[in-house]
């Protein structure tokens, strides 16, 4: 777990809750694109590893509860509201420090454009879908590579925590 600074950076939260805004706004702004230029399991081969497609995921990551009578939507719309309320918590313990605050504010964005689509929608737009020998990883959207991006860096600041000690 991160260390309370020890003293206030001199901007605080607001560079991180920038770098959340920005998430929110590409993860948006391209699922916007998909939404007016694909039909649901339309697809665009890119590569032979790489295909852009729009997939609907009412459940939760790897298509969690997907197939539940509806209640998870409102569940995971909560789960990622509280999750925001914490992490703006701990960004404003902790601003001070680079590498934690930046992989909380990688969550928050990511976890924000997942709640705007299931408040929107009723399901998560997937587009980015990548496979190999007939095999698919499970389709995934800016939100998502921002939540694991922040994922790692969360476990490489307390990796480098623990050494320090």
């Amino acid at each position: 777990m991160a260390r309370k600074s020890s003293g206030k950076s001199g901007l605080g939260i607001w560079p991180w809750l920038g770098l959340a805004l920005v998430i929110v706004i590409i993860d948006q702004f391209t699922k916007t694109l998909i939404l007016g230029y694909y039909k649901l399991g339309d697809a665009t081969y890119v590569t032979s590893f790489f295909n852009v497609v729009r997939a609907h995921n009412t459940g939760a990551a790897f298509s969690f509860l997907a197939d539940a009578a509806g209640w998870q939507r409102w569940f995971f719309t909560a789960i990622g509201i509280a999750a925001a309320i914490f992490i703006i918590w701990m960004l404003k313990s902790h601003a001070g420090q680079k590498l934690f605050s930046f992989s909380m504010a990688a969550i928050l964005g990511g976890a924000i454009g997942n709640v705007i689509d299931r408040m929107m929608h009723g399901y998560v737009v997937d587009f980015l879908d990548f496979h190999i020998a007939g095999r698919h990883f499970p389709a995934f959207n800016v939100a998502d590579s921002a939540i694991t991006l922040g994922a790692i860096c969360l476990i490489l600041d307390e990796l480098r925590r623990v050494r320090r000690k």
